[in-house]
Parts: C-alpha cells; structure tokens; sequence
C-alpha cells in the first residue's frame, strides 16, 4: 500500500488504518460519531492526500474541458474552481471532479479510486495544442473543515481567508509553506483545502502548525468513516456507490452542473434523448423510521413491488437518525412519499425527503 506523507502521523495518534484506494489510509481515530461532531461544531483535519491531480495546459485546454466535462468550463475564471463530472459515450459518468482554473493551466481534482481510468480516459481523447500531466504524487492534501476552521487557520497564514468566496482559491503561504488555499470540502461546512509538496518534513510541519493553532478551537483528526457519514447528511455523491458508469448525471440529480446548452461535449446525446424521453428513475434522499440502517444494494419496495435500491446509508449523528441515498422509478420518487427499505428480511418503512438531509446555510 502507498502511504501519505501523514501516516506515520496517524499511527502515532492511535488511528485505526485501512486499505483505500491503494493507500493506507485513517478510518477513525476516536471514533466515527465523535469525529463527525467535531466537524459540525468545532474543526477538523482531514488527509486526503489520496485524491488525483491532473494539470492540463495548452491553447486548447479549454476547449478540451469543455468538450471532456458536463459543467460550462467557459464559466471559470483565475482563482475559481467549478465542481463537474466525465461521461463516458453512453452518458455514463467516469467520475466527478474539481476543476481549478489556475491562469496559464487548469488543474483537475479527481476520485483517487478512479485516478488511473480517469487520466486514460482523458488521454485517450487529448486532440489539438493540449499536454496532461498526472502530478498525483506531487501534492500532499489536507482538508480543514468546520465552523472554527477559519478561525484556525487565520492564525498562520498571510491569504486573506475572511474575503475568500466559496469555490474560490488563493496560492500563498501557510505555516511556512508556498500552497493552494481553496474554499472548497467535502462536508457542508466552512472550510479549506490545502495543497502544498508532498514532502514528510512539510507534511510534519503544515500539521504541527494547524493543530497548534486550533488547539484552543477543540481540533480534531477526522478519518474516512466520518467523512462519509458528513457528506452523506448533505446529500453529496460518493463515486461508486450513488454515481458510477451506469448512471448519469441528470438522473444522479446533478443537472445543476450539466450545461445542456454549452454546446457538444461527451454524453450530451444520450442525456438530451433520455430527458427528452422522460427519466426513468432518479437518485432520492429518504429517512428511516428506525435505527436499522439502509446499506448500498438494499432493495427499495412500495406497494409490495421492488421500485429501486440504496446506495448509500448510514445513521445520521446529526440528525440522530437513519437516513440514505438511492434510485427510485419515476413516479415513486415524489418527496413525501413512503417506501420500505428491504433490511435482512424485513421490510422497514422510509419517507422520501428534500436533501441535502441537513440544511446547513
């Protein structure tokens, strides 16, 4: 397994590694609610250093983008950064991904399960003045999230954090280090992703200097269990359980990033005949009425027939209740309605609800 320049920090702290995506990564250290918490009303710091990086540059990187991407690249502009996603020819989704506009290139943030099928995908299709550089081993990555993160990280770093809009980035020093300061994260917090070299002694020392200054702020290290559990409240896609090749976006509930009038661009065929079909099915928010919880591959029942099933589920620490993703067929799929949740045998009843789950301003 590859390790980030943080793992023998997590070892140190007691977290329980696992194997994901290739890496050793931290699940938990505390423990899944605890952590969680930590994040919804203090701060925490996550490694995801896991995560692939793409730089693209070129006359014609735009145009690239614009044809490979479901969101209007043209929109982006120095220091934005734009949440999309692939398709492939059948409208299927490869992955979804960041998109940062960074003046004279534009740098790709994409699921690191998928970072080696992504970066062939694209190479596959690379046409005109255009290069693509994986530096996926390149950047350490840390995501600081929670209401007290601003306060934190204000503490070590000259960037103006307070003026920084959501979805933007700045490139300039923090503890020390010359880094990316973007307004982006995974959990419907307040928050900031930090990229800097990948390098143990920086690693240590961006690290030391965080916790440091958010030591009075109640920080915590975050594993992976809670960063599931916090994006699964506001509704956020995970790649391969609620989107994947068989899915696509405007079914996924992601047409708020797919530009249907931008022009050509992978997938837009086949999305425009099955819109203009009438979806079959589409991706809901429901809530349980106990605490079993709904796990991916579940069937979703009403009236006595099979009408879909989860992808994903977990009990909700905020909410203090079981809540889930997954597809429905149309007409199944009204807020309000009831379902059942097939759990082991039994059929326990679930409303469709409005997500995100938590609504967080």
């Amino acid at each position: 397994m590859k390790k980030t320049p943080f793992t023998e920090i997590h070892r140190s702290l007691g977290a329980k590694l696992v194997e994901f995506a290739g890496f050793e990564m931290p699940v938990q250290y505390s423990g899944i609610i605890d952590e969680h918490l930590a994040v919804r009303n203090r701060v925490g710091v996550f490694d995801v250093t896991h995560m692939g990086e793409f730089i693209v540059r070129g006359k014609d990187a735009a145009a690239f983008l614009q044809k490979m991407t479901v969101n209007d690249v043209s929109k982006l502009y120095e220091g934005r950064v734009q949440y999309s996603a692939m398709c492939y020819d059948n409208a299927g989704i490869v992955d979804d991904l960041l998109i940062y506009h960074c003046g004279d290139h534009y740098m790709l943030v994409v699921n690191a399960s998928n970072a080696k099928k992504d970066f062939d995908w694209l190479t596959s299709h690379l046409e005109g003045d255009v290069t693509l550089t994986d530096r996926s081993d390149e950047f350490s990555l840390l995501a600081v999230q929670g209401p007290q993160s601003l306060a934190t990280l204000k503490k070590i770093t000259d960037v103006d954090l307070s003026a920084m809009e959501y979805y933007h980035f700045k490139t300039g020093r923090l503890a020390g280090e010359e880094m990316i300061i973007s307004r982006t994260g995974y959990t419907g917090e307040l928050g900031f992703e930090l990229y800097f070299r990948w390098d143990d002694v920086a690693a240590k020392k961006v690290w030391d200097a965080i916790f440091a200054a958010g030591k009075e702020l109640g920080i915590t290290p975050i594993g992976l269990g809670a960063r599931d559990t916090l994006r699964l409240e506001m509704g956020y896609c995970l790649y391969g359980n609620d989107i994947d090749q068989t899915t696509h976006p405007l079914e996924a509930g992601l047409a708020w990033i797919t530009k249907m009038n931008k022009g050509d661009f992978v997938g837009k065929s086949v999305m425009a005949k099955a819109k203009a079909e009438g979806l079959r099915r589409s991706l809901v928010g429901f809530t349980l009425s106990e605490k079993a919880v709904a796990r991916h591959g579940y069937p979703l029942m009403a009236n006595g027939s099979e009408v879909g099933h989860v992808t994903s589920g977990t009990f909700s620490p905020s909410l203090e209740r079981a809540i889930g993703l997954g597809y429905v067929s149309t007409g199944n799929d009204r807020e309000g309605n009831t379902i059942t949740v097939g759990i082991r045998g039994k059929e326990v009843p679930a409303t469709i609800v409005k997500i995100p789950f938590l609504n967080k301003s």
